[in-house]
Protein backbone atom coordinates (compact mmCIF):
# COMPACT_ATOMS: atom_id res chain seq x y z
CA UNK A 1 0.00 0.00 0.00
CA UNK A 2 1.03 3.64 -0.66
CA UNK A 3 1.73 6.29 2.26
CA UNK A 4 -1.70 7.35 1.03
CA UNK A 5 -4.04 4.26 1.47
CA UNK A 6 -2.23 3.61 4.40
CA UNK A 7 -3.89 6.69 5.74
CA UNK A 8 -6.61 6.38 4.22
CA UNK A 9 -7.31 2.76 5.72
CA UNK A 10 -6.24 3.79 9.02
CA UNK A 11 -8.19 7.12 9.24
CA UNK A 12 -11.55 4.99 8.27
CA UNK A 13 -10.86 2.25 11.02
CA UNK A 14 -10.09 5.08 13.52
CA UNK A 15 -13.63 7.00 12.85
CA UNK A 16 -15.39 3.32 12.61
CA UNK A 17 -14.04 2.58 16.34
CA UNK A 18 -10.57 1.11 15.73
CA UNK A 19 -8.12 1.97 18.10
CA UNK A 20 -4.93 4.13 17.40
CA UNK A 21 -2.10 2.77 19.13
CA UNK A 22 1.27 4.23 19.49
CA UNK A 23 3.91 2.19 20.56
CA UNK A 24 6.89 4.83 20.47
CA UNK A 25 8.70 6.23 23.62
CA UNK A 26 6.74 8.75 25.69
CA UNK A 27 8.87 11.07 24.64
CA UNK A 28 8.25 10.35 20.88
CA UNK A 29 4.94 10.79 21.51
CA UNK A 30 4.94 14.20 23.23
CA UNK A 31 6.70 15.28 20.73
CA UNK A 32 3.71 14.89 18.28
CA UNK A 33 1.01 12.41 17.46
CA UNK A 34 -2.84 12.18 15.89
CA UNK A 35 -4.91 13.52 18.59
CA UNK A 36 -7.13 10.33 19.36
CA UNK A 37 -3.62 7.83 19.98
CA UNK A 38 -3.39 6.20 23.11
CA UNK A 39 0.55 5.60 24.01
CA UNK A 40 1.75 2.57 24.98
CA UNK A 41 5.37 1.96 23.97
CA UNK A 42 6.01 -1.76 22.61
CA UNK A 43 7.91 -3.09 25.28
CA UNK A 44 5.49 -2.26 27.65
CA UNK A 45 2.79 -3.76 25.08
CA UNK A 46 2.62 -7.24 26.44
CA UNK A 47 2.43 -6.45 30.33
CA UNK A 48 -0.53 -3.02 29.42
CA UNK A 49 -2.73 -5.29 26.82
CA UNK A 50 -6.19 -4.01 29.01
CA UNK A 51 -5.51 -0.62 28.14
CA UNK A 52 -5.77 -1.48 24.80
CA UNK A 53 -9.53 -3.24 25.17
CA UNK A 54 -10.68 -6.70 25.60
CA UNK A 55 -9.89 -9.16 23.14
CA UNK A 56 -11.40 -8.65 19.85
CA UNK A 57 -10.74 -5.01 20.14
CA UNK A 58 -9.59 -3.34 16.35
CA UNK A 59 -6.48 -1.60 16.56
CA UNK A 60 -4.50 0.43 14.27
CA UNK A 61 -0.81 0.72 15.58
CA UNK A 62 1.92 3.02 14.07
CA UNK A 63 5.06 3.90 15.57
CA UNK A 64 8.20 5.92 14.18
CA UNK A 65 9.20 3.97 10.35
CA UNK A 66 7.78 0.16 10.96
CA UNK A 67 9.91 -1.87 12.97
CA UNK A 68 8.18 -1.54 15.96
CA UNK A 69 4.97 -1.07 15.21
CA UNK A 70 5.14 -4.82 13.53
CA UNK A 71 6.59 -5.90 16.71
CA UNK A 72 3.27 -4.91 18.46
CA UNK A 73 0.75 -5.88 15.68
CA UNK A 74 2.57 -9.80 15.79
CA UNK A 75 2.05 -9.51 19.33
CA UNK A 76 -1.47 -8.37 19.23
CA UNK A 77 -2.43 -11.03 16.97
CA UNK A 78 -0.59 -13.72 19.22
CA UNK A 79 -2.67 -12.40 22.42
CA UNK A 80 -6.26 -12.22 21.24
CA UNK A 81 -6.56 -8.95 18.87
CA UNK A 82 -7.02 -10.84 15.62
CA UNK A 83 -7.93 -7.27 13.75
CA UNK A 84 -4.59 -5.46 13.80
CA UNK A 85 -4.34 -2.55 11.06
CA UNK A 86 -0.38 -2.12 11.02
CA UNK A 87 0.22 1.94 10.00
CA UNK A 88 3.62 1.23 10.33
CA UNK A 89 4.95 4.92 10.48
CA UNK A 90 3.55 7.86 12.43
CA UNK A 91 3.90 9.89 9.22
CA UNK A 92 1.33 7.58 7.21
CA UNK A 93 -0.99 8.95 9.13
Amino acid sequence: MTPQELSQKARQLVAEGAVLLDVRTPDEFRQGHPEPARNIPVQELARRLSEVGPPGTRVVVYCAAGGRSAVAADLLRRTGYPDVFDLQSVRNW
